[in-house]
């Protein structure tokens, strides 16, 4: 069995490696060979305290990625957030490596709201109004900055000082931020990302421009909610994997309209393949919704392996 630390694996990762890691794992989950099994979300001995696990298996990979978060660790100058991909030995069971992997979910995650906002929004796409001011936001931002000629990132957060924080950290990746209302944010955003713990909606779907992609990143538990749902229901809507979408992710509050048909649902993978229709015009409203699949984990971790082997 093979070891990897958080030192080695955040040290190897970039965001060219997560973005091709991912691309094949969303394609990978949308065919019959990727199985995606039901997430199990739970928490500690103290319930404030939560944990997933997320598994997966393609006709190479087999494994899963445990991911804790623990809010107060924050008082304890520790990270709230942290997770650990294990791979499987396909020939006779057991454990093939485990990889420490707290920073590489923060690229894993980035990846794929860039994937699909590559794929879905408008190749002139200048401006990027975020949702939130955390640490996932910011990988969210930089991952975008690499895909669309970003002009100016708006940022939507209640937290003064949060927010001068995750100023300061972009500029120093020359991304220009501003801190803005929620109103300000819709109303000028190219690309919405939403990156927060909410479970109600963070803004009026009216204030949405036709012609805006949104990247929903926070919604991955039942009862978490960052969308109006009237939004939803004039937007052409993408997910990672749709029958975990509508039980944990944002489409869960349009869950029976999904399934009545009502609302189209479409896989991102398919869209990336080729398989299905992505953005129909320059004046749709597209969402994408991520609540995180453990293939997007194995494929990164694969990637983390083979780099780590190599030096």
């Amino acid at each position: 069995m093979q070891f990897i630390s958080e030192a080695q694996s955040s040290a190897v990762v970039t965001h060219e490696m997560a973005f091709d890691a991912i691309r094949g794992a969303l394609i990978a989950a949308s065919q019959d060979s990727g199985k995606v099994f039901p997430a199990l979300i739970a928490h500690g001995s103290d319930p404030v305290n939560r944990f997933s696990v997320k598994s997966g298996a393609t006709d190479t990979l087999a494994g899963l990625k445990m991911g804790f978060i623990w809010p107060g660790n924050t008082a304890k100058g520790l990270k709230t957030h942290n997770s650990v991909t294990v791979l499987f030995n396909q020939d006779v069971g057991g454990v093939r490596a485990v990889i420490e992997s707290g920073v590489v979910n923060a690229y894993r995650t980035a990846a794929a709201d860039a994937v699909a906002t590559q794929a879905l929004s408008r190749a002139d796409a200048r401006i990027l109004t975020v949702f939130g001011a955390g640490n996932q936001a910011r990988y969210d931002c930089l991952a975008i900055a690499r895909i669309r000629n970003i002009e100016r990132v708006l940022v939507v957060s209640r937290d003064p000082e949060r927010a001068r924080q995750f100023q300061q950290t972009l500029a120093e990746h020359g991304l220009e931020v501003e801190r803005v209302s929620a109103v300000q944010g819709c109303a000028r955003a190219d690309i919405i990302v939403t990156a927060t713990p909410s479970t109600a909606p963070l803004f009026d779907g009216r204030l949405v421009r036709p012609g805006t992609h949104i990247s929903c990143m926070g919604t991955d538990g039942v009862g978490k909610q960052e969308l109006d749902p009237e939004l939803l229901a004039r937007a052409e809507l993408f997910c990672d994997l749709p029958q975990q979408s509508v039980a944990i992710g944002e489409f869960q509050h349009v869950a029976e309209r999904i399934k009545s048909g009502a609302l189209n649902l479409t896989q991102i993978g398919r869209a990336l393949s080729g398989q299905a229709t992505g953005r129909t015009n320059d004046q749709a409203i597209t969402v994408f919704d991520s609540s995180g699949i453990a293939l997007q984990d194995l494929y990164i971790a694969e990637c983390i392996l083979q780099a780590c082997t190599q030096h």
